[in-house]
């Protein structure tokens, strides 16, 4: 594939360059102060080259050039569809982009800043290089303000807002003049002031010949009504009137003291633009609400503003039905979902939803078991506020908290082959963000899971769980009833360019102290048990981060690295299977499959069992994955990860999954590979082709280093999958 991209991009790509025209080959914009990054005003040139995949190969421009210039013909419409046209070198554009870039310099405060253009052109293409000379930054040395209006100069040096602006001896920039503008404006509006805008704030700078410093005069500007000559002091006004409508009903389908809640606009309170803000946010949220509209209506010859919410909700029930396919190694089944829901089950917004789900499966290549048929049935409530559900919290705290809490009780109930197994859970959980900051809160109050094993099939018992010579302490422990009561805690810290997950969770804390409170028995296994069920206890943590390097519209680099640890005690010695970690598959190391790799450098055995064996209580992660963008809708990666899991505990039956400080670097194993994602409005589709680098289970050199002795059949794997892995 490497080779066809290379001979496509070797292909003329001066095809459909005009006689005495240029191809764009390169734009560079370059700094002779250590101060000014060029690539950091990259983003300021006008005309920029055509596309590259990678950052190396002009392919869609080689699309584009093996088009005919027939475009009657269809091959040559769709070829011309999916490449891009040459980009040419055009003077005039390249001076714009010249003054563009001085004034961006001037705009940083570099107010004598030149730039220069050098263009070298060599055959049918043109190279352009911008050459920046910055100069001295200019600062504010001096500064001063001016308030044409005595009500306002009081309340800002009552509330000190000019003195938390603007500081004598920072760079003198039009983004900083700007934002001070933006925060003034902001506290007044908030304040009252609902007629002022930034414009009536204006700047005077004055400099001295040979000087940086710049003495500055911030003027804030009187009212000027539209047409009349005399200014007038800025009039403040409070909220008179607030009404409730809809025009599509008689009466809003919300509770009342649900409206007061979501509503910060308060009669008596100065006028607030926040306040305006925050009641579009928070009705915006409710699930039944499909719009909201807010009007303000002055009362005449008075500084009073009666406010109007129009408020419109959807309708509150709906049903949907989704058939599947599924194939599980061969195996053919069919599966269905039909889900209930209504948004506003109490008239505050409460969303409920109820979901019934059955599955089949037909099981083949299966011996010594009766039946060889999968069957599973599940259903799910799940009832979510749209607020946080706490006792003694108060009007101002609800008011100013964006969060929801969710009960959800499921029941799912598996037949197969080799077992019966039942799973009921019920969880209360909080979700709430910080408004100040792109923090995502969640709690897990309490999360109660309950196993229940009805059968288990002779054939499986004698073969895994009861015979001397396979038998699995971790194979064993996930087939007998379990009872987990956790608690959890996490945040999601996101911004364009990093992303940082942090997640703890513990289970059996509070059972284990009762049983040590009032001196329960501990039963054959050692363990305390509730209503005779042995119980988990645990504790797992999980931290996982991603930054995104930028390089330009097309073209991106992310660098992603998790840790993930679980550590059994107590009434526990192995962790549930559900909370046990595994490697490989389309979001891991992507050489190996789904629980295809480790713990350490164990090596399963037996097909049969290894989706147990291949699970651990440490996990780590590391990816490098350059992303680029191909034409059309279709977008294009190159990675390489490492990563591997390992357990806590030694295991007869994981030879070489333990975890020890001074090996487990060299248990790393290491892939590489290339992908292609499908990114349609509401969802990608991903397919990842993976290549193993570095095997940590191997019997000979050529294995260890899949990278020099590469086998197809042996060290290939492709994966499907929806959504970006990272």
């Amino acid at each position: 594939m490497v080779v066809a991209v290379w001979a496509l991009a070797s292909c003329s790509t001066s095809k459909y360059v005009p006689e005495g025209a240029y191809l764009l080959h390169s734009v560079g914009v370059h700094s002779d102060s250590k101060a000014v990054s060029g690539a950091a005003l990259q983003p300021y040139v006008q005309t920029k080259p055509n596309a590259r995949w990678f950052s190396l190969v002009r392919v869609p421009l080689a699309i584009y050039s093996l088009s005919g210039r027939d475009t009657t013909r269809w091959i040559n419409r769709t070829l011309r569809r999916l490449g891009e046209p040459p980009v040419l070198y055009d003077s005039v554009r390249t001076r714009q982009t010249a003054d563009i870039l001085r004034s961006a310099l001037n705009n940083r405060g570099y107010m004598q800043a030149q730039v220069d253009i050098d263009v070298t052109k060599k055959g049918r293409r043109a190279n352009v290089e911008y050459h920046l000379h910055p100069g001295r930054q200019y600062v504010i040395g001096q500064m001063r303000y001016v308030i044409g209006d005595d009500s306002i100069s009081a309340l800002l040096n009552r509330e000190h807002v000019l003195e938390k602006g603007l500081e004598v001896g920072e760079p003198l920039t039009v983004s900083r003049l700007e934002s001070e503008r933006k925060r003034i404006t902001a506290f007044l509006q908030d304040r009252g002031y609902y007629h002022f805008h930034q414009e009536y704030i204006v700047y005077d700078a004055d400099s001295v010949v040979g000087s940086p410093d710049v003495m500055l005069t911030l003027h804030l500007l009187p009212y000027q009504a539209s047409g009349e000559e005399t200014p007038l002091p800025h009039s403040r006004y409070t909220i008179g009137k607030v009404e409730h409508v809809s025009q599509t009903s008689e009466h809003i389908h919300l509770r009342p003291h649900v409206i007061d809640d979501n509503t910060l606009i308060e009669p008596g309170q100065w006028y607030s633009n926040s306040a305006q803000q925050k009641t579009y946010s928070r009705f915006g949220r409710l699930p039944n609400v499909k719009y909201t509209g807010i009007s303000y209506t002055e009362r005449p010859d008075t500084t009073v503003l009666d406010a109007t919410i129009q408020i419109e909700t959807h309708k509150p029930n709906s049903i949907s039905f989704q058939p599947e396919g599924t194939n599980t190694a061969g195996d053919l089944g069919a599966a269905a979902t039909l889900t209930y829901e209504n948004r506003n089950l109490f008239r505050g917004g409460e969303r409920l939803g109820i979901s019934l789900r059955g599955a089949f499966e037909a099981i083949t290549g299966l011996e010594g078991y009766k039946n060889e048929d999968y069957e599973e049935y599940g259903a799910e409530l799940t009832l979510t506020f749209p607020r946080l559900v706490v006792p003694f919290l108060s009007r101002h705290t609800r008011q100013h908290t964006n969060g929801t809490s969710t009960v959800a009780v499921n029941i799912n109930m598996q037949q197969r082959p080799e077992f019966h197994r039942r799973v009921a859970a019920a969880a209360w959980r909080y979700r709430w963000t910080n408004e100040a900051h792109p923090i995502t809160y969640r709690v897990d109050l309490l999360d109660l899971n309950y196993i229940y094993m009805p059968s288990i099939s002779e054939t499986f018992r004698r073969n895994y769980l009861d015979s001397v010579s396979s038998r699995n302490v971790v194979l064993r422990y996930n087939y007998e009833d379990l009872f987990i009561m956790k608690t959890g805690f996490g945040f999601t810290y996101s911004t364009p360019r990093n992303v940082l997950r942090f997640n703890i969770e513990t289970a059996g804390n509070l059972l284990s102290l009762g049983s040590h409170l009032f001196r329960r028995e501990k039963n054959k296994q050692g363990q305390y048990a509730v209503f005779n069920i042995a119980f988990a206890q645990y504790a797992k943590t999980d931290i996982d981060y991603s930054h995104i390097v930028r390089f330009d519209a097309n073209n991106t680099l992310v660098l992603h690295a998790a840790l993930g640890l679980a550590w059994p005690y107590g009434n526990s010695r192995v962790l549930p299977f559900e909370k046990r970690y595994f490697s490989g598959g389309a979001n891991s190391v992507r050489g190996w499959g789904v629980r295809r790799l480790g713990p350490g450098i164990f090596h399963g055995k037996d097909g049969r069992i290894d989706f147990i064996n291949q699970t651990g209580d440490i996990k780590i992660d590391l990816n490098v994955e350059y992303r680029t963008r191909l034409f059309w809708k279709l977008h294009g990666a190159a990675f390489i990860d490492a990563g591997n899991i390992w357990t806590w505990h030694h295991y007869d039956e994981q030879e070489g999954g333990q975890f020890r400080l001074s090996e487990f670097y060299r248990q790393l194993a290491a892939a590489y590979g290339i992908g292609f994602r499908l990114h349609f409005d509401y969802f990608i589709l991903r397919f990842d082709l993976g290549m193993k680098a570095v095997n940590p289970v191997y019997n000979t050199q050529r294995e260890h280093f899949p990278l020099l002795h590469p086998r197809l059949s042996r060290d290939f794997h492709f994966h499907f999958a929806v959504g970006l892995p990272f």
